[in-house]
């Protein structure tokens, strides 16, 4: 370890029981302080299916519940799960993932054979074909190694056509698991709190719980919706828990993915606690959430 680099509260054997593989990619941290989401952004560094490496735009507090959003490639949407800070120091954190499924850790998996796959073709030498030996039949030394050139051509693109379709195939595979193991995670955040809140006490106006806003979260365009020229205005009736925080919601109109859109933005709003006779109230409520291009 070089000197003057301090580890935070960490001083044991190493954790690392899995490769690491380098993935230089945009990263968001979101931590709750004070009642409040934070949004943190950073890069990754490395990746491995128990956690990640990265440096962030300011500094994290080991023991910290965070929830993550790393784009692993162009190709997938982004993965999103919650994680636990084990290390930091000068900007640098280790963060250890937590309540992933399964098919969530398989999926990682997939991506880094995929990542290795491509760095051990990436690092393969170019052979090139010798002309310094002379047929004995007087044949030209330059028509020679052109012809057997061919074959290593034709060779070498194969392989990079092999890699190409196995990359495809883990990328849709990955979304599959993806999208499955995200609803999987939304659910089990979800339902311990609806359980508990109870049911809503009183409907307030959206104007009234408008002036309670706290800490709002602008929904991201899908991709998909943008191509599609989808846009518009979706309502949705959400369900504000006695800390200001959104508990449940569900959609009233507009297309699943703008919908989706929507609801994965709004589990992240704070309001003030609306008081019934001075005290604070669990409340039911109406927004909306526009999208356009």
């Amino acid at each position: 370890m070089a000197a003057g680099v301090q580890v935070t509260n960490w001083s044991g054997v190493s954790r690392r029981r899995e490769a690491r593989f380098p993935l230089q990619a945009v990263l968001d941290v979101t931590v709750l302080r004070s009642g409040i989401p934070d949004t943190v952004p950073g890069r990754s560094v490395n990746l491995c299916e128990r956690g990640i490496s990265a440096m962030l735009a300011q500094d994290l507090v080991p023991g910290e519940a965070v929830a993550i959003e790393v784009q692993l490639s162009l190709v997938t949407p982004p993965l999103r799960t919650r994680a636990i800070v084990r290390y930091q120091d000068k900007l640098s954190s280790g963060l250890e993932f937590v309540g992933m499924s399964a098919d969530q850790r398989a999926a990682i998996r997939k991506w880094a054979r995929g990542a290795e796959a491509e760095t051990k073709l990436g690092a393969s030498p170019n052979f090139a074909p010798s002309t310094k030996s002379i047929d004995a039949k007087g044949r030209n030394p330059k028509t020679l190694s052109s012809a057997t050139s061919h074959p290593r051509k034709k060779q070498f693109g194969m392989g990079w056509a092999i890699v190409v379709v196995f990359l495809a195939f883990a990328a849709a595979v990955f979304w599959w698991h993806w999208n499955r193991g995200w609803e999987e995670l939304e659910s089990g955040l979800r339902s311990p709190a609806t359980a508990s809140v109870g049911k809503p006490q009183a409907r307030v106006p959206a104007e009234v719980m408008e002036k309670l806003l706290v800490h709002r979260v602008q929904p991201t365009y899908p991709t998909e919706a943008r191509k599609a020229n989808l846009q518009g205005i979706v309502a949705l009736d959400i369900v504000v828990g006695r800390d200001g925080s959104v508990v449940d919601m569900h959609a009233l109109n507009g297309p699943e993915v703008l919908a989706r859109a929507a609801m994965d933005a709004l589990r992240w709003w704070k309001f003030e606690p609306y008081r019934v006779n001075g005290e604070a109230a669990v409340v039911e409520t109406t927004v909306a959430v526009e999208f356009k291009r």
